[in-house]
């Protein structure tokens, strides 16, 4: 089975995901998770929107369908972002990653469950496989004299393991709410700036609420304040966006098994950053991930 276009399309949002998981580790656990997710979506809305209305591509949006994404961006990025980078936050970008890579799983269950996508017995031992390599890289893939920032725990590590698990299933639901809006031909674009605007609207009165885990840890000073932006606009504006173009024409459960490649994506990358090689245990539990993920594929 050869890649169609809608498969280029949820790899390049992969490779978005991996550059972001690597960049956003310094700034998030430098404002903090909600603060750093508020000025995330604050800086997106900022881009997208002047596009948006240039393009005049708003005005093929009803309200029913923005009270959809309106629903998936508060599930996929309000909850699941927040929950992902509070995860980032205790476990690193690494282990953090391979845990989200369970949302391919998620979503092949949801979409086998909820829009009758079905799944070939060789697709299954895929998805299993998948679960397997996320095991194994999170639990085998520590070096055991790690002493890089990244990698050191911050509170306890099965709470971290629960919200990294929390992050997959809320980016499984809202590509699966997302998924009947966007068949029906919105604009990629447009979608994704009604879906970060809600998560905004969210933020804000989370931290009017006066919430104290809302408010910045540190200040927001300019270089962060760039990171941040430049993390928004690859994750987000540019990866989300090809995601929601690659729902247009795929499956749920394709798409996020394509997208779901990241943490393979990740471990060149933070050998690059950390002048070290990820241990055994990260490249066996990627390689089952990379198996189980072809099986799915070639179903």
């Amino acid at each position: 089975m050869a890649f169609s276009p809608y498969d280029l399309l949820a790899l390049g949002a992969a490779v978005c995901w991996a550059f972001t998981s690597i960049f956003s580790a310094t700034p998030a656990r430098h404002l903090g998770a909600l603060a750093f997710t508020r000025w995330r979506m604050l800086l997106v809305v900022a881009m997208l929107w002047p596009v948006v209305w240039w393009q005049g591509t708003w005005q093929g949006i009803t309200l029913a369908q923005i009270g959809v994404m309106a629903l998936s961006g508060f599930i996929g990025i309000f909850v699941g972002d927040t929950a992902l980078f509070a995860a980032m936050n205790r476990l690193g970008p690494r282990r953090t990653s391979v845990l989200f890579a369970t949302h391919a799983f998620f979503s092949a269950l949801l979409g086998y469950a909820v829009l009758g996508e079905r799944m070939a017995p060789q697709a299954m031992a895929g998805g299993l496989l998948v679960m397997g390599g996320v095991m194994t890289a999170t639990l085998l893939g520590r070096h055991k004299d790690e002493a890089h920032e990244w990698e050191s725990n911050r509170g306890p590590i099965g709470v971290g393991v629960v919200l990294g698990l929390l992050a997959a299933l809320c980016q499984a639901l809202s590509s699966l709410i997302a998924k009947p809006v966007m068949v029906s031909g919105v604009d990629p674009v447009a979608a994704t700036a009604v879906r970060v605007t809600i998560t905004c609207v969210a933020q804000m009165v989370l931290l009017w609420s006066g919430y104290a885990a809302a408010r910045a840890q540190r200040p927001a000073t300019l270089p962060v304040l760039l990171q941040v932006g430049f993390i928004g606009f690859l994750g987000m504006g540019v990866g989300m966006s090809l995601v929601l173009m690659a729902l247009q024409h795929g499956d749920v459960g394709m798409v996020a098994i394509l997208s779901s490649v990241s943490p393979v994506l990740v471990l060149p990358l933070l050998w690059w950053r950390m002048g070290r090689a990820p241990a055994p245990g990260a490249w066996l539990g990627a390689g089952l991930t990379v198996l189980g993920t072809a099986l799915v594929l070639l179903r």
